[in-house]
C-alpha cells in the first residue's frame, strides 16, 4: 500500500514578463506662443494604477500617469503615459497578491514611466521634467486605510438607516 505525501504549497514566483507603452499622449495647446512668453507653471501630478487577469496566475498591471502643467488657469501642457507591464504571479495569499499588484507592480513600472513623461515633456519643447520617487507602499497602505474607511461608514449609514426605519436583522 502506497502512501500519499501531501501536495507541497506552491512555491511563491513572481515573474516580469513584459513592459509595454499601453498609451502615450502630449499636448501644448498654446505652442508656440508658450515659447515666447514668460510663465510660471505650476505642476499637477495624478497616478493611478489598475490590474487585470490575462490568464491563470498572469496579471496586466497598468501605471497611469498625467502631469499637467498650467499657468494661472491656462493649459501649457499635458502628458501622460501608461506603462504596463506582464507579470506571472502565483503561490502567494489573495492578500499578498493584492500587496504585489497594488505596490510592488506599479513600483517596477513607475521608473519607467518617469522616462517616458520626461522624453514626452522635453520633445515637447520644454525643459525636462524630473519626476521624484514615489513610495507605493505608503500610498497602496492609504488606499487600503480609505477603502476600510468607506466600507465602516456604508456599514454604520446601513445600520443607522436600519434603526431609523425599525428594521430588525
Amino acid at each position: 500500500m502506497a502512501q500519499e505525501q501531501p501536495t507541497p504549497a506552491p512555491q511563491k514566483q513572481l515573474v516580469l514578463q513584459k513592459i509595454y507603452v499601453k498609451d502615450l499622449s502630449f499636448e501644448s495647446p498654446k505652442a508656440p506662443t508658450v515659447f515666447t512668453t514668460n510663465v510660471s507653471p505650476q505642476t499637477q501630478l495624478n497616478v493611478r494604477s489598475s490590474a487585470q487577469q490575462v490568464a491563470p496566475d498572469v496579471q496586466e498591471v497598468t501605471l497611469t500617469i498625467t502631469v499637467e502643467a498650467k499657468d494661472n488657469n491656462s493649459t501649457l501642457f499635458l502628458a501622460e503615459v501608461a506603462q504596463a507591464g506582464i507579470f506571472a504571479i502565483q503561490g502567494y495569499t489573495p492578500e499578498e497578491m493584492q500587496f504585489l499588484v497594488g505596490s510592488f507592480c506599479p513600483n517596477t513600472l513607475y521608473p519607467f514611466a518617469r522616462e517616458a513623461i520626461s522624453d514626452l515633456v522635453t520633445k515637447g519643447g520644454f525643459p525636462p521634467l524630473l519626476l521624484q520617487p514615489l513610495n507605493f507602499d505608503a500610498i497602496y497602505a492609504q488606499a487600503m486605510q480609505e477603502r476600510a474607511t468607506r466600507a465602516n461608514a456604508a456599514a454604520a449609514g446601513q445600520a443607522v438607516s436600519a434603526a431609523a426605519s425599525g428594521e430588525k436583522h
